[in-house]
C-alpha cells in the first residue's frame, strides 16, 4: 500500500509556509526542509517533534543553496560540491532526530535539485554520494536518473507519484516556481489510476508510465489539507 508523504518544515524565522499541524495526522512520511531552500534550527526541531507525536517517519530534503529562491531555480555546482552541500543538511536533521530518539527514514532532494537528479547523472551521482554516508533510501520517480543511477549504485528507490503537480509526455514532472490550488476529488482519483494502472495522464492528455511507493503532497499548495484528506480517504491510504 502506498505511503503519503509531504514537503514541509518550510517555515522560516518569523514566516509562516503549509499548515504543518493539520497536515502531519493524515501522513505517513515527512520530507523535512533543512535550511537551504526554507526552513531554520528552530523550525527543524519544531517539525521533528511534530512528526514524532503523530508516529510520522522523517526523511532529509536538502536543497540547492537558493533560499530566496525557494530551491527551485537551477544551478551548476561540481558533484563534490554539491554532495558535500546534501551531507551537510542532511546531517543537520539527522542531529535533530537523534536528539528526538527518531531515526533518519530516507532522503528525497528538493525541486530543482529532484529535476535536474531525474536527467543528470552526475547530480544523480552526487546524490547517491551523500546517500552513501547516511544509508537510507531515496525517493524518485522511475523512467528517469532516479531510477538507472540510484538502481546502480545498490541504492533502493522509493518510487514517488506527485498529487498535486503535473507531468509533460516524457512522464517528467513538471516543477513550478509556485504551486496553485487543484481539484482535490481529481487528484485523488489520479492517485487511485496511479496505484491500480501505474499510468497517469500527461499534460497534453498523453498516458505516462509511473509507480506509487508514496504520493506525495505539497505542503506549500494553498489547499494542501484538503488534498492531502482526499487521497487518504478516495484511495484508502492509511498512514
Amino acid at each position: 500500500m502506498a505511503t503519503i508523504n509531504c514537503d514541509m518544515g518550510e517555515a522560516f524565522g518569523l514566516y509562516r509556509m503549509g499548515d504543518d499541524e493539520a497536515l502531519m495526522p493524515l501522513i505517513s512520511v515527512a520530507n523535512v526542509a533543512c535550511g537551504f531552500h526554507a526552513s531554520d534550527f528552530n523550525h527543524m526541531r519544531k517539525t521533528v517533534r511534530l512528526a514524532k507525536a503523530h508516529g510520522v517517519k522523517v526523511g532529509a530534503h536538502p536543497s540547492l543553496p537558493d533560499l530566496q529562491g525557494f530551491g527551485r531555480r537551477e544551478m551548476k555546482m561540481p558533484r563534490e560540491e554539491l554532495a558535500n552541500c546534501i551531507v551537510y543538511q542532511v546531517g543537520a536533521l539527522k542531529g535533530f532526530l537523534e536528539a528526538e530518539g527518531m531515526a533518519l527514514n530516507h532522503l528525497k532532494p528538493h525541486g530543482s535539485l529532484y529535476g535536474m537528479a531525474a536527467r543528470d547523472e552526475s547530480v544523480a551521482h552526487a546524490i547517491c554520494d551523500a546517500a552513501d554516508v547516511f544509508k537510507v533510501p531515496v525517493m524518485g520517480m522511475i523512467g528517469t536518473c532516479h531510477e538507472t543511477v540510484y538502481g546502480a549504485r545498490g541504492h533502493v528507490l522509493i518510487a514517488e507519484f506527485y498529487a498535486d503537480l503535473d507531468y509533460d509526455d516524457d512522464g517528467r514532472l513538471i516543477i513550478t516556481r509556485e504551486h496553485y490550488a487543484v481539484d482535490p476529488l481529481r487528484t485523488a482519483a489520479r492517485c487511485r489510476r496511479a496505484i491500480a494502472e501505474g499510468k497517469a495522464e500527461s499534460i497534453n492528455g498523453k498516458d505516462v508510465a509511473v509507480r506509487a511507493d508514496s504520493i506525495c503532497v505539497h505542503s506549500d499548495t494553498p489547499n494542501a489539507v484538503d488534498v492531502a484528506r482526499a487521497v487518504r480517504e478516495a484511495s484508502k491510504l492509511n498512514p
